[in-house]
């Protein structure tokens, strides 16, 4: 037996209760976040009696890791989701809005990775070190949404910084790794990498110019006021889960690294607060590790926290150039804190807190 499950079954015996584990699911198991996920749930030991993997018709029959398991991937289209308890989409947005209210009718409590339900009112959008008790509203639907990748850790940092001085003006601009975008996405990088010192021809196919050795200020679709879907994201987003009141404005940035996102975060406050007190107050935040001095590599970049659950903050500063502003560089692991492990925390809370199953 786990250790989580060994004390998760301690406290039920203190109440006279016997707790039994979950049956989870994961959709969209053979791809970058929903191996992720697997992996994760089996490295936090959630406390799950039975993990089936999904994916479509072509990956049937697939093998993925769950810890040290092997699960053959099942196909969605015949799938029974009744005694279901979880169901961890990672997934299209086409497919969400097709699967995700069946699911939930079954009785699954749905938790999306997708963009498609981030923004219905009767939703909440989640991020645990935030605002985990609005999870109590996923009885509307069913559904539970995670956030965008680049929003997530960054709303991650701004929540106890916005508890002590009160954030009136986010200005972001975000270095996003290529796995944001998918296997494929990460296949280009690597092709035309090699490509480049053999000399042969660059492809562009997944995306609009040359990423390797380059970057590109483009990322999702472009809308009429000049803003792309992502940065338009990034604002209401953390609007919907920090604080409607805020002032957001991002540039998105898709940049040659594999894994690990990047924010480079300028931040006006309603209240006074030094660069000594924000790194105090961030040292001691929830799902925070503040790497800040001032010397060469006294900093945390991408390619540092691959594979780790932390938000990572560096180059904390105050902004001279307008009252009360501070500045700070934000990277985190975006397959985990962006996508996978914050759906685990999810389930973990709503395991914990609203679902309890007993025997």
């Amino acid at each position: 037996m786990t250790r989580i499950k060994r004390v998760m079954t301690h406290k039920a015996k203190s109440r006279g209760e016997t707790l039994m584990g979950y049956k989870i699911a994961v959709l969209g198991a053979t791809g970058n976040v929903g191996q992720e996920m697997l992996s994760i749930l089996a490295e936090r030991a959630f406390p799950a009696d039975e993990v089936v993997a999904l994916a479509s018709r072509r990956s049937q029959g697939t093998e993925v890791s769950y810890g040290d398991r092997t699960l053959k991937v099942k196909t969605l289209d015949t799938y029974d989701f009744k005694g279901t308890d979880i169901c961890l989409m990672a997934t299209t947005g086409a497919m969400s809005a097709e699967w995700a209210p069946k699911i939930a009718a079954k009785g699954c409590v749905v938790i999306d990775n997708s963009s498609r339900w981030r923004m219905d009112a009767d939703v909440p959008l989640i991020v645990p070190e935030v605002n985990a008790a609005a999870i109590a509203g996923y009885t509307k639907k069913n559904i539970i949404a995670n956030p965008n990748c680049s929003t997530a850790q960054m709303v991650v940092a701004l929540k106890p910084l916005h508890d002590a001085a009160g954030i009136r003006r986010v200005v972001v601009s975000t270095y996003q790794s290529v796995s944001g975008a998918g296997k494929e996405a990460m296949d280009e990088l690597f092709t035309q990498t090699r490509a480049i010192f053999v000399n042969d021809a660059l492809v562009n196919e997944n995306f609009t110019k040359q990423i390797a050795f380059n970057v590109i200020p483009h990322i999702d679709d472009f809308m009429e006021d000049g803003q792309t879907k992502e940065e338009w994201k990034m604002t209401v987003e953390t609007k919907k889960i920090l604080d409607p009141k805020i002032k957001v404005t991002a540039t998105c940035v898709r940049v040659p690294v594999f894994v690990g996102h990047s924010e480079a975060i300028n931040i006006e406050f309603e209240r006074p607060i030094s660069d000594e007190e924000a790194r105090e107050i961030l040292r001691e935040a929830p799902g925070c590790l503040v790497v800040d001095k001032h010397e060469d590599g006294g900093y945390v970049t991408p390619i540092e926290c691959v594979g780790d659950y932390a938000t990572y903050i560096s180059r904390i500063r105050v902004d001279p150039t307008v009252e009360n502003g501070l500045n700070i560089w934000v990277v985190s692991d975006n397959l985990r804190k962006g996508a996978a492990l914050n759906a685990v925390q999810i389930a973990e809370i709503l395991g914990a807190r609203y679902l309890k199953k007993a025997a």
